[in-house]
């Protein structure tokens, strides 16, 4: 990764529920993400107690956004994931992207995102506060 494709993620609060609704109209309220397609409806919501679902968490790198045309930003997060086998699941605004992990992944997460040269910080705004690794953005 270079220094331009180098992001500042933040952990958002909550944790998610990701569910596909197959033939079902939007949901009346807590949802962060609809994505209609052919065969439904996908929902990113906050996680409920009780869901059997598996939770993810959600990396969101708003702190520097970009533009549509600035090539390679998703990939810079998406592609050491990838090469860690730590499944995704991505919505992406016009500014910046919002990449889930299944939550019982998030140390693994951050250390690989730390290590490929993100800067994360915790939903307090503490830089590395969650593996204990300095950041290296920029490097």
């Amino acid at each position: 990764m270079n220094a331009s494709t180098a992001q500042h993620l933040r952990i958002m609060s909550s944790a998610f529920a990701v569910e596909h609704l197959p033939h079902e109209g939007p949901p009346e309220d807590d949802w962060l993400v609809l994505v209609r397609a052919p065969e439904g409806l996908t929902v990113v919501r906050e996680a409920r107690d009780g869901d059997m679902a598996e939770q993810w968490i959600a990396f969101y790198g708003g702190a520097t956004a970009h533009g549509l045309d600035i090539p390679g930003m998703l990939s810079a997060i998406v592609k050491p994931l990838a090469e860690a086998a730590i499944p995704v699941f991505v919505a992406s605004t016009f500014h910046a992207d919002l990449v889930l992990v299944p939550e019982l992944r998030k140390q693994q997460a951050i250390t690989v995102l730390e290590e490929a040269g993100h800067q994360v910080d915790s939903q307090d705004g503490e830089a590395g506060a969650h593996s204990g690794h300095g950041t290296r953005a920029g490097r």
